[in-house]
Order: structure tokens, then C-alpha cells, then sequence
């Protein structure tokens, strides 16, 4: 947390700097523009207007360099604002405050194989835990890796680049910076890669000959009158002054059409490019950010400085609103045309690249937040990988559990699959969410909640959290079966990970044992790798018939001085406690004998 609160320190003070600034430089061009205003007045009241023009022309000039400084001063005050709050939400979530990141409640979706048991989204879910992303592709790419495993090649070269960001966490606050102060949507996005996959239109010939005439004629003719005084001159002048807003009549609708979905995110886009320019310049080691940096770099004009000239073109397009200075522009210059030719020009070139690079800036983005949680937990570990369908981790804990609370077990599914007894509260239930979630966080490339792992990435499949559907007249037990034979058509695709929770609820004790070994055998049948937690002791009579394939582990509970405790240490064997009889005479509900 000292790295943190240092640079809550730095930039809280920087903030403050700049906002001094900030009102000082407002003050002068107050200043100046009065100085202007009192010059303009004794010019029309005197007729020595010499040295008076004079003076408001430098006011001009130092009003225009004040405008200019003024504008980089509010771009850094935003930067040191920006990582201030960074810093700020990091120091927040650390301490236990709250935890002030985007849940991706929009990816949650209850028939996943695994999300919904294992609280992948939501309010206090893994997401918003790990997620640090800023655009909404890289809130999007975060969701995808938690929602699918990578191959073994694909998660080496995502350790490895996790890890290079880890040791960089100033770069990384960087990026989420430029991305706090110019934050996208999914409507904005969807408005870019629209308007990049609109089709544009052609300009015959003429027209471009014409639009560079006419404007070079004008101007022309206003040099020869200022020359000579001839208002022949002056006359022409004015005619393809008119021409010229007659000219650009005949494309308003074309202006209109490309600025429809883009008008006011020009300085969306222009964030985007400073945070494609941050990649852009730094020297990566690891494969994997070394190829995502070179998507951006490998074209014929770097993406951060074409995504920027996109955003000024914009601005230009944009800036037809103003009808004044439109007038005066086209008349003059037919400034929209040119602007128009431009971002058609722009978009014939680099439409097809938009979401190449928009997608490397996500994914970088995605890489971050799994580097972030290595940086805040140099406990956690990268685990080593195998193909032998090993998984076996020394010290596992529930990442998301403080690291005070935290009681770490050993496990080796050597035997592939477990049995899992133990009463409620002992827990069974967190041994298992621990278990999918760092299957989960290992198949995405990141670090582990344990201090040692060797794990064979797997598909994970879950069926520990399943409700009523009354919208689809369905009950407990039939969701819960349908639940089950999606796992086995899994499984029928090849080998996974499975985690089940006191399956067969739904339904009386006998046929709950019978079917909890018919599953268990069907599994096995299948070589699933994973665990099973039930209150029935008489199922873990199959161990015996699949000694090399099944194995007993309980949690006990004991009683303390009177007192119901629990360790949560795993064990070997089946649980013998009754905890609940226990509890009950303790509470009065029964009478103790």
C-alpha cells in the first residue's frame, strides 16, 4: 500500500499545482482581454491608431499563447486528477472500504458452465475484483478470459506478459488514466466501428479540380484588388464567394451523414490514441505484449498518431455547427470539403484496422488488471503447467477471502476424483469455489491463490448454485438435472474439471444416494478430475470399489469448551461430527439427552 498512498501523496499535491495555475492563467487572459477592450475604445475615439492597433495586436498574440498554454495546463491538471483518483480507488479497495470497480453484472449469465456458481460477475465477484480495465473492449476482453480457458501455449505467453506488467505499475496507471479521463461506452464503440464500416462516397473529377480552383481563384482575385483597387476584382470575389457555399450545399448531406454517429467523440477517440501512443513507445520484452504493441506499429503510419489525426478531422467536420464561422470558412476556403475528403480518405485507409487496434489496446488492458492483482499479491503464484492431467496446489486459499482470514489445504487429485464430506459452515462449499476459481484465474494467465500449483488446464463445470425458474415453469430438481446432463454432455466432448455441491436436492434421501453414485460412477466413466461435497456418509462407500479413482476428504468441526468450532482444514477420510445435533440442543431446538 506505500507504493499507493506515495503516489496519492505526489499526485494530490500535482492536482493542487495545476489548479493553481489554472486560475492564474484565467486571471491573465481576463487581463489581457480587457486591456484589448480599453485599447479598442480609445482607437475609435482618437486619430493616432497606430501604436494603439499595435497594442492590440500583441494583446491578440499573448491571448492566443495563453489560450494555448491554458489548454496543455487542463490537460495535465486532468492527468494528475485522474491518476489521483486511481490511486485513491486502489487504497479504497485495499483497505477493505469498498470496492469501486465495474462488477460486469452484463456478462452474468446463469447457464454458463461455471460463472454463476462461482460469483464471476456481479457485486463483490472476481470481476470486480480484478477488473482495472477503462474502454469497454478491455471490460469486454476481461469477461472472455474469465469465461473460457486458454490452451497451454496461449496461458504461457499471457504469464509471461503478466508478469512484465506486474514489475510495471506506473506504465499501467498510466493507462487506466488516460482512460479514466476519456471514458468510452458500448454505445460509443459501437458509433466508431459503425461509422468505420459505413460505406463512403466518391468525388467525381471535376469536383476536386473544382474545389481546389475556386478557393485559389478567390483569394486571387482578393490580392489583385488589394493591389490595385480594381472592384472588378472585389466583385469576382464575392461571386465565387458564393459559388463556393453553393458548392458545399451539394455535400451537406454527405457531412451530415459522417458526423450522424460521431459527433462529440472526437475526444473519445483522441483518448484512445494517447492510450494506443503509451503502447506504442514502450520497449516490452515478453512475446506477448511485443505482438500486440506490433499491430499497432506495423502499418505505414503508427495507429496513435492515425487514431489522433481522426479525432482532429472530427473536430474540423464537426465544427459546421457553427454557423458563422462555417460561412466564412467554406466561403473562403471550402474548409468542410476538404475536412470531408479527408475522413473519407482517413476511413478508406485504416476502417478495417479500427478494431484490430482497438482490440490489442483491450487486451493489453486485460493483461493489466490480472497483473494488477500479482502486484497487490506477491503471495499469489503462477502455476506450472502439464499435460498429464495433474492438478495438485500446496497452500490454496479463496483469493477473494482477506489474507488475515485465509486458511490455506493442500489438495492433489492424483486419484482424480473426491468425495467430500463435512457439516454446513465446516467448509465444504468455499474448498470448492476455491478450487474453480483458481482453475479459472490459471486458465486466463494469472497468478494463483496458493504457494505452489502444477495444473493441467481443463474446462471447468460447476453445479453448486441452482434456483427455481418460474418465467420457465421449472423447479429446483429440474434444473438441477438439466444442470447435470449439460456437464455430461461436456464431458462427452473431453476430460474436464468438475465441481459439484449436494447435488439431487431436489428429491428424497434414497434416490438422492442412489442417484449421487450413478452420477459419480458416470463421471468416472468419463475421467472427470474434480470433487463432490455431500451430506450422505453411505456414498462414500464407492471409494472402496474405485480405490484407484476415488478418495474420501472431510472437513471436521469440533467442540471447543462448549463451543462449535471449525478449522476448515481438509482431511483424509470421511467426516464422524454431528455438528448439527449439537447446535440444535445448543439453541434449545431439541432437548439434549
Amino acid at each position: 500500500m506505500e507504493f499507493y498512498k506515495s503516489r496519492q501523496q505526489a499526485f494530490q499535491e500535482l492536482s493542487a499545482a495545476y489548479g493553481r495555475k489554472y486560475n492564474t492563467i484565467g486571471t491573465a487572459r481576463f487581463a489581457v482581454a480587457a486591456v484589448f477592450l480599453v485599447l479598442g475604445y480609445y482607437a475609435f475615439t482618437t486619430k493616432d491608431i497606430l501604436y494603439l492597433i499595435l497594442g492590440m495586436a500583441v494583446c491578440c498574440v499573448i491571448f492566443f499563447v495563453l489560450m494555448h498554454y491554458h489548454t496543455k495546463v487542463v490537460q495535465k491538471k486532468k492527468r494528475a486528477e485522474a491518476l489521483l483518483l486511481v490511486n485513491n480507488e486502489e487504497l479504497d479497495y485495499l483497505s477493505g472500504k469498498n470496492i469501486p470497480f465495474e462488477d460486469g453484472a452484463e456478462f452474468h449469465d446463469a447457464t454458463h458452465a461455471y460463472s454463476h456458481d462461482l460469483d464471476i460477475f456481479g457485486k463483490r465477484s472476481l470481476f470486480q475484483n480484478l477488473n482495472r480495465t477503462q474502454t469497454y473492449k478491455g471490460k469486454e476482453r476481461l469477461a472472455s478470459m474469465l469465461l473460457e480457458s486458454a490452451g497451454q501455449s496461449e496461458i504461457l505467453k499471457r504469464q509471461e506478459a503478466v508478469k512484465e506488467l506486474a514489475a510495471l505499475p506506473e506504465w499501467r496507471q498510466e493507462i487506466m488514466a488516460l482512460g479514466k479521463i476519456n471514458k468510452d461506452s458500448a454505445p460509443i464503440y459501437s458509433r466508431l466501428t459503425g461509422w468505420a464500416n459505413q460505406e463512403g462516397v466518391s468525388f467525381s473529377g471535376m469536383a476536386k479540380i473544382l474545389s481546389i480552383a475556386s478557393p485559389i481563384a478567390l483569394l486571387l482575385c482578393l490580392i489583385v484588388y488589394l493591389v490595385t483597387g480594381n472592384g472588378l476584382y472585389s466583385d469576382v470575389a464575392g461571386y465565387l464567394f458564393g459559388w463556393n457555399l453553393v458548392f458545399l450545399l451539394g455535400y451537406l448531406k454527405v457531412i451530415k451523414r459522417e458526423t450522424a454517429d460521431t459527433t462529440e467523440i472526437h475526444n473519445i477517440i483522441e483518448g484512445y490514441g494517447r492510450i494506443i501512443k503509451e503502447i506504442e513507445n514502450y520497449s516490452f520484452t515478453s512475446g506477448k505484449l511485443m505482438d500486440l504493441q506490433a499491430v499497432l506499429t506495423g502499418g505505414q503510419q503508427k495507429a496513435g498518431d492515425s487514431i489522433i489525426r481522426l479525432s482532429v478531422l472530427f473536430a474540423r467536420l464537426d465544427s459546421i455547427a457553427n454557423v458563422p464561422g462555417a460561412i466564412l470558412f467554406n466561403g473562403l476556403l471550402l474548409f468542410h470539403f476538404h475536412t470531408l475528403r479527408s475522413v473519407l480518405d482517413w476511413k478508406k485507409r485504416h476502417a478495417q484496422d479500427i478494431v484490430k487496434w482497438l482490440d490489442s489496446v483491450a487486451e493489453i488492458e486485460a493483461l493489466s488488471s490480472l497483473a494488477n492483482l500479482a502486484y497487490n499479491n506477491p503471495g499469489f503464484n503462477f502455476p506450472q503447467l502439464n499435460d498429464s492431467y495433474t492438478i495438485r496446489f500446496k497452500n490454496l486459499f479463496h483469493p477473494l477471502i482477506k489474507a488475515e482470514g485465509r486458511i490455506g489445504n493442500d489438495v492433489d487429485f492424483g486419484k482424480n476424483y473426491m468425495i467430500l464430506t463435512g457439516s454446513n459452515m465446516s467448509g465444504k462449499s468455499t474448498f470448492l469455489r476455491s478450487l474453480g476459481i483458481n482453475m479459472v484465474l490459471a486458465g486466463a494467465g494469472a497468478p494463483v491463490c496458493a504457494s505452489e500449483a502444477d495444473i493441467h488446464p481443463l474446462p471447468v463445470l460447476v453445479s453448486m448454485r441452482l434456483s427455481d425458474s418460474l418465467s420457465d415453469s421449472e423447479s429446483y430438481f429440474f434444473a438441477e438435472v438439466k444442470r447435470l446432463r449439460y456437464i455430461m454432455d461436456k464431458l462427452q466432448e473431453g476430460r474436464a474439471f468438475v465441481l459439484l455441491d449436494e447435488i439431487l436436492r431436489g428429491t428424497n434421501s434414497e434416490d438422492k444416494r442412489t442417484g449421487s453414485l450413478k452420477v459419480i460412477e458416470k463421471m468416472l466413466a468419463l475421467k472427470a478430475i474434480g470433487a463432490i461435497a455431500t451430506h450422505d456418509i453411505e456414498v462414500c462407500n464407492i471409494a472402496s470399489q474405485y480405490p484407484g479413482n476415488v478418495s474420501n476428504h472431510c472437513f471436521e468441526s469440533q467442540i471447543v469448551d462448549g463451543e462449535l468450532y471449525f478449522d476448515y482444514r481438509l482431511r483424509e477420510g470421511i467426516c464422524k461430527n454431528k455438528s448439527a445435533t449439537f447446535l440444535m440442543e445448543k439453541m434449545g431446538v431439541i432437548d439434549s439427552r
